[in-house]
């Protein structure tokens, strides 16, 4: 599939790529199944392109943008991964609504859990989220709001309660309470963070705050608002723009902590991430709630642009 015009996909025909493209450290991927992440939704739109798939000058690449994916390794120029294996994790170039693409192997983990690979294919977003969590200084016990319960902040909510969070509350613009239980939420808060910081009491103020929701600077500034003195804010979400405006002075007299990054030790997480879905069984049918055929991939981008309240994660199956 390829973007060629903002929010319209086209089925094209491209040269498949064959061992004698790979580098070294890099493998042939047969697609099995693909992830939508909201990170790809600024793509599809057409607003902010991104990844190496992405051109600044036409339309993205053949492929992009999807990046999560689970696929057969059909040829390997690395020792970690052996031919026929099934593996789960990044498409390197973005590329992911392919057939066959090209991805490095130090992107990528053994699919060990058994599941479907529509189902198996969340485990790169929760390897993202697990190597987020243990980056922060104080989970267990904290009082903790994470903004935007889309699929990833969902996964937030599960993980950070099972880190023994004292407390877990999402903020969403959307209705997302009926997800609350599956996903460890004491609470669901149906507005926009601008209104719930804006009606938020003293004694109600988290510890930490993960911003989920990306490409605008002025959630981050929300969860900034929110946290207690001495909090601290994870800025998960993807940002549009190279540089954002942040309330320094607030970060400053309430002694806040601001947070970021880029999952790195990606092999790590995603194992880590198939030890947690074993460990607790029904999240991935609980996350995984609607699977296109990839030749749907229009109708799934159109509804994960669009998500509603029983709405989780979407994936294509490729097979």
């Amino acid at each position: 599939m390829q973007l060629v015009a903002p929010c319209t996909l086209a089925e094209v025909d491209v040269p498949t790529p064959g061992e004698r493209d790979l580098s070294s450290g890099e493998v042939l991927l047969e697609v099995l199944a693909g992830g939508i992440c909201g990170s790809d939704l600024p793509t599809f739109r057409g607003i902010a392109p991104a990844g190496p798939a992405m051109s600044v000058f036409g339309p993205p690449m053949p492929g992009a943008p999807l990046h999560e994916v689970v696929g057969r390794v059909a040829a390997s120029r690395d020792p970690a991964h052996e031919v026929g294996s099934r593996v789960v994790g990044w498409a390197t170039n973005f590329n992911g609504l392919a057939e066959v693409i090209v991805s490095h192997g130090d992107d990528l983990a053994p699919a060990t859990t058994g599941l479907p690979p529509e189902r198996e294919v969340m485990l790169q977003p929760l390897a993202c989220v697990l190597y987020t969590v243990e980056q922060l200084r104080r989970v267990r016990g904290a009082r903790v709001a994470v903004l935007g319960l889309g699929p990833i902040g969902l996964l937030f909510a599960h993980v950070l309660r099972a880190a023994g969070a004292a407390s877990v509350v999402g903020v969403d613009a959307v209705d997302r309470s009926a997800h609350a239980p599956a996903f460890g939420l004491d609470e669901t808060i149906h507005a926009t963070t601008h209104r719930w910081v804006a009606e938020l009491k003293p004694d109600d103020r988290p510890d930490l705050v993960i911003e989920a929701i990306g490409h605008n600077s002025a959630t981050v500034n929300h969860a900034l608002s929110a946290c207690v003195v001495g909090g601290c804010v994870f800025a998960f979400g993807v940002p549009d723009e190279a540089i954002y405006p942040i309330d320094f002075e607030l970060m400053l007299r309430r002694n806040l902590t601001l947070m970021s990054g880029l999952t790195l030790e990606r092999p790590r997480m995603l194992m880590a991430a198939a030890e947690y879905v074993d460990a607790h069984p029904g999240l991935a049918d609980a996350y995984v709630t609607d699977v296109h055929p990839v030749r749907g991939a229009q109708q799934a981008f159109d509804a994960a642009v669009r998500p509603a309240p029983a709405q989780g994660k979407i994936t294509l199956g490729y097979r």
